[in-house]
């Protein structure tokens, strides 16, 4: 199971600064604006771009470029340009080829694949079934180590009968096998790879992909080149520059003057909105699959009440958040999947905002309002990142209408997930990132059996119906039945509500116009930047 749940400061960091309203970026944004229109006035903006060549501003140096290691967004996004997996997904989020050009299952334990021919890696090396099996094999033999190895232990062996052709046999049936093997969550590398050898794919990453590495500055920036030997459609772009600037009004000047090409979800809505003003940028806005929600403690004696968590969800009015903290920069959520996913289920009950229905349930789950019109006080833990607590503040006025005090605390992020891990909360507040595009992800968040540490059933919630469903899910092979078990598995959890989902935040580029053919996808990576063109 893929499983990423960062702070959106682990990938987006700068837009973890939206205030309500925005009024706290007043200040700060007409700066920008006058910082910008005097760089604008030197004449630098013309000189800085160069021919074949986008400057693409991040927020984070990554980790590590071993696509078998590297974990955090950084790395794994660049690692999408770098490597190929067996399989890869389209822009409808389908499971579609890659290295492998055709697959079958012969049986549910059972996955063989055959390779395209003629592939290369960008040393010039043939890329064969050997080199498939030895990237796996160095994972589950613990001879690199890696947070991926519990993806992958699944795997019982591994079989290469010719120079094309690789074989998986599984330890049990595992429907979303495919999944855990798409790019970027893993990337084949050469049998040449080895840990502090010449080809260490952490200081020099060999691949198949779309660009090769060329170097690598840590805490400044990382520079990709077309390759030759891709075996796909050639990018048009020659060079890419991935340069680390932490500070976003930084990221916002740079981008304005033109020192810089494109920036993609690290602004904050207001940043967007003002430089969206400048007639040299432009701004895309495309719906995104990232998740922000909340978790309830169902162990909790106030929140293991089913019409306690409902009236909450009665309670938060989502579009006025979206709205002024957003600012229109996310889509409302029903369930953990995004909609455009063929597992999701397009009729499930809808919590939109009816402050009087969540009285309603209120009262009749015994919590009448008392002399001060409060009911009960709940407490709701988040990190110490700036755009929770807003978020986090905002919910404490909306629910304080249906007579809930709400107390906010907010941790160090360490000690918050220590805390919530342990059990140590009544409600907290996430996102999670690329998780939540397979609806396994309901097993891993959601089953009695994957309570911490054994996985992220964080608020204790157990329902053996669900139980008995998910288990079917994970080993039915055929697609529609599979389907309509996770729709019966988001009924049950949308009547349950042990999360209330808030909503899908929007992939956002904000870019110069000499930058055309951007198509952003819903994953949110930088897969978009092969099709890319400079004017």
């Amino acid at each position: 199971m893929r499983t990423f749940e960062l702070r959106r400061g682990e990938k987006r960091t700068a837009r973890n600064g939206c205030a309500t309203c925005a009024r706290g970026y007043r200040p700060l944004l007409a700066l920008l604006l006058l910082a910008a229109a005097g760089l604008a006035g030197c004449g630098t903006a013309g000189t800085r771009s160069q021919p074949g060549r986008v400057v693409f501003l991040i927020e984070s140096n990554p980790v590590n470029l071993d696509p078998r290691v590297g974990t955090d967004a950084q790395s794994q996004y660049l690692d999408g340009l770098i490597f190929d997996s067996l399989v890869r997904r389209d822009a409808e989020m389908n499971v579609v080829p890659d290295l492998a050009e055709s697959w079958q299952t012969p049986d549910p334990v059972t996955y063989l694949f055959h390779l395209r021919p003629g592939v290369r890696f960008q040393n010039g090396q043939p890329c064969t079934s050997a080199d498939v099996r030895y990237t796996f094999e160095s994972i589950l033999s613990g001879a690199i180590q890696t947070p991926k190895r519990g993806s992958f232990e699944i795997v019982r062996s591994i079989d290469t009968p010719d120079p094309l052709t690789v074989v998986f046999h599984l330890r049990r049936p595992y429907a979303s096998f495919l999944w855990d093997l798409v790019s970027p969550a893993i990337g084949i590398v050469p049998r040449s790879a080895t840990p502090a050898g010449p080809d260490d794919p952490a200081t020099d990453p060999v691949g198949t992909g779309p660009f090769r590495f060329v170097r690598e500055t840590s805490g400044e920036e990382v520079e990709l080149a077309r390759n030759p030997l891709y075996f796909g459609r050639r990018p048009k772009i020659d060079r890419i520059i991935f340069r680390i600037v932490p500070d976003a009004t930084t990221r916002a000047l740079e981008l304005r003057k033109g020192s810089a090409d494109i920036a993609l979800n690290s602004l904050t809505p207001d940043m967007v909105d003002a430089l969206a003003k400048f007639p040299a940028i432009r701004v895309d806005d495309e719906p995104g699959t990232d998740l922000q929600y909340l978790a309830f403690n169902c162990t909790d004696p106030l929140l293991r009440h089913r019409r306690v968590r409902q009236a909450l969800a009665y309670a938060t009015n989502r579009p006025e958040i979206i709205r002024y903290l957003e600012r229109g920069q996310a889509r409302i959520a029903y369930s953990l999947l995004p909609p455009f996913l063929s597992a999701y289920d397009p009729h499930l009950p809808r919590y939109d905002f009816d402050p009087a229905r969540a009285n309603r349930l209120l009262d009749e789950a015994g919590f009448p309002r008392r002399p001060d019109g409060i009911r009960f006080h709940l407490t709701l833990k988040t990190s110490t990142d700036e755009h929770s607590r807003l978020i986090a503040a905002v919910l404490q006025q909306q629910w304080r209408q249906v007579g809930v005090a709400l107390r906010l605390e907010s941790l160090e992020f360490g000690t918050f997930y220590a805390d919530i891990t342990g059990g140590s909360f009544q409600i907290y507040t996430l996102r999670w990132i690329g998780a939540n595009d397979d609806p396994d992800i309901f097993y891993y968040v959601f089953d009695s059996q994957e309570i911490p540490p054994a996985g992220a059933n964080r608020g204790r919630y157990e329902n053996p119906a669900l139980d008995r469903l998910l288990e079917q899910a994970r080993v039915e092979p055929d697609a529609l039945k599979r389907k309509q078990l996770y729709f019966q598995v988001q009924q049950i959890v949308a009547r349950d509500q042990p999360y209330l989902t808030l909503w899908y935040l929007d992939n956002v580029a904000v870019y110069r116009r000499r930058m055309e053919n951007v198509h952003l996808g819903p994953a949110g990576d930088f897969s978009f930047l092969d099709s890319v063109g400079l004017k």
